[in-house]
């Protein structure tokens, strides 16, 4: 017997979804970090910062607690002006964040601040929240537009952290179970330790099937269509959003191609390689013969195989 909305709300709204309580103290620690950090850039890095925006999973409601020792994080996006747009420029303002971070909390390990391909990191141990501070420079002409920079590659691109926000928002306001269906991907995902597979793919594939075959009425069903449609095409299928109609198309030859739904320019997909396509594929594949001998045989055990053993769809 299939399990009903109410069984994986439980699961959700109990298990995976972070409480009202925690994420008010996430926003505490977030918003004395940025009054702290946006004080160093201004003073000592005589940079403009003309916005911050809490961004990511924390800022569309899609974020899970911290289940297991993943970590739980927020992004946090700095639009800046003053800055050569080029990479070496954002790699230079990339480390000066980095040695902020290390100046304004100078009783935290070193191990605890990392600088990674286009922001920098700190983690704070006791609460379990981790904060990638990224630094966008500002598009001229559309201030909620920015560059990024990939310090490795050198490769740049547009983005608009609102523009995220706003469209997850869409997809929740046309299908209300959106939020839940992505928590239990990531859930998924993140159990199995799936490589190559990030949690914006998760929410963009799910807003493509919301986009495709309408809004969900039974969340167990959509989510098994999310392990379907991973197996079958393998995300060898290129995926558009029709916030990009009319908008110049740009051709990839990456093997997975999910285009942002901000700048039809960026294949967010693009460093999956072609064994972690197969891998993804497998593990959905997998996910979904579970899935369905599960839910036939209401076998609660084979649900654990697919969330881990903290599933559960009632009090105990």
């Amino acid at each position: 017997m299939p399990l009903s909305n109410t069984e994986l709300e439980y699961f959700d709204h109990n298990v995976l979804r972070l409480s009202r309580k925690k994420r008010s103290e996430y926003h505490a620690q977030v918003d004395n970090l940025v009054l702290e950090l946006k004080k160093c850039i201004t003073d000592k890095a005589k940079l403009k910062v003309t916005k911050v925006v809490k961004a990511g999973s924390f800022a569309k409601f899609t974020i899970l607690r911290k289940i297991d020792g993943y970590p739980t994080d927020v992004d946090v996006v700095f639009y800046i002006s003053g800055v050569d747009e080029n990479s070496k420029s954002y790699e230079e303002l990339c480390n000066k964040i980095y040695d902020f971070l290390i100046e304004i909390y100078p009783t935290k390990e070193v191990e605890d601040f990392e600088i990674q391909r286009r922001a920098a990191k700190v983690t704070f141990v006791k609460s379990g929240l981790e904060v990638d501070v990224v630094p966008v420079l500002q598009h001229n002409s559309a201030p909620e537009h920015g560059w990024q920079f990939d310090i490795q590659s050198g490769e740049r691109n547009l983005t608009c952290a609102p523009c995220h926000i706003k469209f997850i928002q869409a997809r929740k306001d046309k299908d209300k179970h959106f939020r839940t269906l992505v928590r239990l991907a990531k859930r998924w995902k993140h159990f199995h330790d799936i490589p190559g597979l990030k949690s914006f793919h998760i929410e963009l594939i799910l807003a493509y099937l919301v986009d495709t075959d309408g809004p969900a009425e039974s969340i167990e069903k959509r989510f098994r269509e999310f392990l379907v449609y991973i197996a079958r095409t393998k995300l060898s299928e290129r995926i558009d959003f029709p916030e990009n109609a009319g908008k110049p198309q740009t051709s990839f030859s990456d093997p997975v191609v999910i285009i942002d739904p901000v700048s039809p320019e960026n294949n967010v997909a693009s460093r999956i390689s072609k064994e972690e396509q197969e891998l993804i594929a497998k593990a959905a594949e997998a996910a979904w013969e579970n899935a369905t001998y599960a839910s036939v045989a209401n076998d609660l055990d084979v649900w654990k195989e697919i969330f881990g053993g903290r599933f559960k769809t009632k009090e105990e």
